[in-house]
């Protein structure tokens, strides 16, 4: 091994790389020695192939992760989910402060609603000539619906991904990169293949905002139906007539 200090089995060995050590690889060799009982030569070879797969991992995160950096600061995406009880996803953003979050699915709808006046969980009303209700949120209120919101957005993305190439080497998963295309949307796709799990898949569209998403585990997708980045403004504004009441401070309602 170039470059590296290498002791005989049953010695340290000092593992130096330019200015830092290589965490990564000790990392790997910790857990695979605990995992496997691996030593000596047999030891420092598997290390090596996971340094490898590591570092081809974060190379493929990276050029994934950099075209959801790109992405439009305003846009209007709707999203259909699969399974036995599928919905549909209206997320739509335009700075500084404007955001809409709607979700329908079968005898149930949910708006989560921005703009200048504060942030807002509106329901529709239970018939035509009645109001919409909707409820002006506190600070912890919002922190809750936060999470939510969080996973439509490029953002959320790019940080839980930053570091995941670790993780996913040490696991003994592989991450590789394909295309697709879903209802006319050209897509990039980041595969993560793990040992009798099976493949998750997370996809970009070209305009750089998430386009498809299905995790090995779950039976449940959700894939782009629909794109505009123009988001008309009524979307950012409460339905027309609707009574608004105000929760009191540390308050958080409920989206039952």
């Amino acid at each position: 091994m170039t470059g590296h200090g290498i002791a005989k089995p049953g010695r340290p060995a000092s593992l130096r790389v330019g200015r830092r050590p290589l965490l990564v690889l000790l990392a790997a060799v910790a857990v695979l020695t605990a995992l496997a009982g691996l030593a000596g030569c047999s030891l420092v070879s598997t290390a090596r192939r996971v340094v490898s797969q590591v570092s081809q991992d974060r190379t493929t995160m990276d050029a994934f992760t950099s075209r959801l950096r790109s992405a439009p600061a305003a846009f209007e995406v709707t999203y259909v989910t699969s399974g036995t009880s599928p919905a549909t996803v209206l997320y739509a953003v335009r700075p500084p402060d404007g955001l809409l979050f709607r979700v329908s699915a079968t005898g149930n709808s949910l708006d989560v609603i921005a703009n200048p006046s504060g942030e807002y969980s509106c329901t529709p009303p239970p018939s035509p000539a009645q109001p919409s209700k909707c409820t002006k949120l506190g600070k912890a209120s919002v922190a809750g619906y936060q999470q939510l919101l969080a996973f439509y957005t490029p953002a959320h993305w790019v940080s839980f991904l930053h570091g995941l190439a670790l993780v996913a080497g040490l696991a003994g998963e592989k991450v590789t990169s394909s295309t697709m295309t879903v209802h006319g949307f050209p897509m990039s796709c980041l595969d993560l293949t793990a040992p009798k799990q099976g493949t998750s898949v997370l996809c970009t569209t070209r305009q750089y905002i998430l386009g498809y998403v299905k995790v090995s585990s779950d039976s449940t997708s959700f894939e782009i139906e629909r794109y505009s980045r123009s988001p008309s403004p009524s979307l950012f504004r409460l339905p027309p007539g609707a009574t608004v009441t105000t929760l009191p401070p540390a308050t958080t309602p409920s989206t039952s």
